[in-house]
């Protein structure tokens, strides 16, 4: 399967990483490059603006955000333009519940997936 990942910090890298590891094939993309050509040199699919992750993956896509949850709507804004419908967006941040159920309703929208699993760092 091949999963798009919008974060390369700690949890997004190595959660990259095990879904390497269980045989899966990862696009990564964050603002901070370093992170991205860390994981790139392991092994990931790098990509050096939101664009060229876009063009990485193979529709029906699959977007995991391991992002700050203030970053969250604005990175969701910049995908509603690039993505298709029945593409999936992955929330995997701390957000507040109750704005998990209004991207979700946005997102809808655009007839997009949104799968909000929130993690605890």
């Amino acid at each position: 399967m091949q999963i798009g990942m919008i974060g390369a910090g700690r949890m997004g890298a190595n959660m990259v990483r095990r879904l390497m590891h269980g045989g899966h094939t990862c696009v990564v993309y964050d603002r901070d490059t370093r992170g991205v050509n860390q994981l790139a040199n392991e092994g990931a699919v790098g990509a050096q603006s939101l664009d060229e992750f876009i063009g990485k993956l193979k529709p029906r896509r699959a977007v995991w955000l391991m992002i700050p949850a203030a970053a969250v709507d604005g990175t969701l804004e910049a995908l509603n333009a690039r993505m298709q419908r029945d593409d999936i967006v992955i929330d995997g941040g701390n957000s507040y519940y109750g704005d998990d159920i209004r991207r979700a309703s946005e997102l809808q929208r655009f007839g997009l997936h949104h799968v909000d699993v929130g993690t605890s760092g």
